[in-house]
């Protein structure tokens, strides 16, 4: 796990460049603090920053082939290093590393820009053709790691986070009005925009190569596919219990891929079941103890503490505890903030990224956690609230069908199904919408978008004319309302909240915040293709989630365990900014009317009244508190204010 920076042009001369770079570089120090290293020839630069996992001795990058003829800086892991160094090998090719960035260098002068077809990882990777004079970027399927890139003075600039383009490009740290439409809307910008003006960020699943004669291509080289529906059904399995078998079996296999590492791989532990899997199966890979970490919370309606010690003496785990308050969510969100580079709706990263540090201060640098399961096996309460709602859009008159929202939300306090007229109306919106592929996401997205009042007049009138369902629509597959509906939902959920939310601003960049190298074994992509196949029924049976990954789980864990129902990871919002009705200082200072003008941001008044109301503790729906923290999120950027870093002691409380 590493940062990566660097350019093609000429944009300056050569004996200042390796200044440039490491300027570049430096911002990215607490992706790669165990040193730096730089690459530059005529016209190109490349910068590299390490966070030493796979060979520490002689992995250093940027690495070359032994010809130097092509060279590389890499961030992430590649998981089936072993193997295709031994492929490799065996077809002549000489090694002088045991690390996993050498079989780029070999893969790519063997099989060309296909080379990343062979990859079972999460990288972004940037490939210098010094004989060709050719720049290629590529990043991982399921865009677990970073990777922008921008143009300027007539050259090309690329790197890990924003922050190393501003090193040198500092007037492209612009907030684009788009960008926060998207952001107050689908929780996040669609690939390749940014919140950033003229900063793009390459997609998941994408090579983009830079030819020497200034020619660019872009080129999708996975995506996630879905059977048609009419076609959909058990081929290849005898029976759910059948493929449960050969899903355990993947799992595993993922996690012992997974677990690959020269330094200790600890895991999160939330107490639920997909968490509780990969801690399960990361027992049996390695017939070890596992080293895990919790967040507990000190408000009962965000905590599952009870449930996270039980697993831990059930796996017989050696398990630390982070213990967080909604004061600590207010005191490290400016952190937050200046390491996600985009705004946020919610706060539960700020605890993750307070568990990273925890986990780097006993040793890890690694962890596996259990992310992804939900999107893979159709874990969300939004996948059973669609289904519900197509089957209530049958009979629109039904008093009964709507009924069954109530089975949903209950671990909320303020749920939104708990009154049947207010569930009707709310879940009733966008029932026009059927027909298209973003039917699931409208009542999300309608909450989420209510932060588009708060924008300055101007802006608010630009969003008007802004149309959310057309622009996802647009970069749908031209077959996806041939799939099953749930598998739509998948889609759809792949490409906005995982990738632009939960992958960076919930997963790289708070993990990377404290130089910890999160993995995602339910994201092995072949584990994702060999679910996508499985039929819709298999994942939701009735309104019970993941059905086929409780029966996959049966024996590893317990039956209270495999029963339990979906409680997503969640934590204090606007409250976490407020102590006793007072304002924190910063918080304060952003809401200030002046400030509030002189962003040109938000509307004073409207802000304002929200603000005080937050203030007063009365912004209780989801739909005030998103817009107080993204607002809040968004001034933080836009005043660059400074973000203090995490004390060695952090002065949270830890048990064992």
């Amino acid at each position: 796990m590493c940062g990566l920076a660097g350019y093609l042009g000429t944009p300056v001369p050569r004996e200042g460049a390796r200044a440039l770079l490491h300027r570049m570089i430096a911002t990215l120090a607490h992706r790669g603090p165990d040193g730096y290293g730089y690459h530059v020839d005529d016209g190109v630069g490349l910068a590299h920053a390490r966070l030493s996992i796979i060979d520490p001795l002689t992995g250093e990058q940027p690495m070359c082939s032994p010809d130097r003829r092509t060279w590389t800086v890499f961030n992430g892991e590649i998981f089936n290093f072993i193997e295709l160094r031994a492929r490799l090998q065996a077809q002549g090719h000489v090694f002088r590393t045991r690390s996993d960035t050498e079989v780029i260098v070999h893969l790519y002068q063997r099989y060309g820009d296909a080379f990343v077809e062979h990859l079972n990882g999460q990288f972004a990777i940037a490939v210098w053709d010094a004989a060709r004079r050719r720049l290629v970027l590529a990043r991982d399927r399921l865009g677990i790691r970073p990777l922008y890139h921008a143009r300027a003075g007539g050259s090309f600039w690329f790197g890990s986070e924003p922050r190393a383009l501003f090193a040198a490009l500092p007037r492209h740290a612009r907030l684009d009005p788009k960008g926060l439409f998207a952001t107050f809307t689908y929780w996040a910008p669609l690939d390749p925009d940014t919140v950033w003006q003229d900063v793009h960020s390459l997609p998941p699943g994408h090579l983009l190569a830079l030819e020497a004669d200034g020619r660019q291509s872009l080129h999708r080289y996975w995506d996630w596919s879905f059977p048609e529906a009419e076609t959909a059904g058990t081929a290849g399995w005898r029976d759910i219990d059948h493929a449960a078998g050969e899903l355990r079996e993947r799992l595993f296999d993922a996690v012992r891929l997974q677990l690959r590492a020269d330094v200790p791989v600890g895991a999160y532990l939330s107490g639920g079941l997909d968490s509780s899997g990969i801690v399960a199966l990361a027992r049996a890979a390695t017939g070890a103890r596992v080293r895990t970490f919790s967040v507990a919370f000190e408000q009962s309606e965000f905590d599952e503490s009870a449930h996270q010690q039980a697993m831990s003496r059930h796996l017989d785990t050696a398990h630390t505890t982070l213990r967080v308050g909604a004061r600590d969510i207010g005191a490290a969100f400016p952190r937050l903030i200046a390491h996600t580079a985009t705004p946020v709706l919610r706060t539960a990263a700020v605890p993750l990224m307070l568990l990273a540090g925890t986990a780097r201060r006993h040793g890890c640098k690694v962890v596996l956690t259990g992310e992804g399961a939900d999107e893979v096996f159709g874990g969300y309460d939004l996948f059973k609230e669609a289904k519900i709602r197509r089957f209530w859009a049958r009979q629109p008159g039904s008093a009964m069908r709507p009924r069954l929202l109530a089975r949903l939300y209950g671990y909320l306090a303020h749920s939104p199904s708990a009154n049947p007229a207010f569930a009707a109306a709310f879940f009733g919106q966008g029932m026009e919408h059927i027909g298209r592929p973003v039917f699931a996401h409208l009542p999300r997205w309608s909450t989420s978008a209510r932060a588009l009042a708060f924008l300055a007049p101007e802006l608010r009138d630009a969003a008007r004319d802004w149309d959310p369902l057309a622009t996802i629509e647009a970069g749908l597959p031209e077959a996806i309302m041939r799939w099953a509906p749930l598998s739509r939902d998948q889609y759809v959920e792949a490409r906005t909240l995982m990738a632009g939310y939960l992958l960076s601003s919930q997963g790289d960049r708070v993990a990377m915040a404290a130089s910890v190298e999160g993995r995602f074994p339910y994201l092995d992509h072949t584990l994702v293709e060999f679910a996508n196949r499985l039929p819709p029924q298999w994942k939701i049976h009735g309104l019970s989630e993941k059905h086929i990954l409780r029966k996959a789980l049966a024996g590893l864990l317990p039956p209270d365990i495999l029963a339990r129902g979906k409680q997503p990871y969640r934590a204090p919002d606007s409250q976490s900014f407020f102590v006793d009705g007072r304002p924190l200082d910063y918080v304060a200072e952003m809401f200030e009317p002046g400030n509030l003008r002189a962003s040109g941001l938000f509307d004073p008044v409207a802000t304002g009244r929200l603000y005080a109301k937050a203030r007063a503790g009365k912004a209780t729906g989801f739909a005030d508190n998103q817009a107080f923290v993204g607002i809040l999120s968004t001034l933080l950027l836009a005043h660059r204010a400074p973000a203090p870093a995490e004390p060695a002691d952090s002065g949270l409380a830890e048990t064992a």
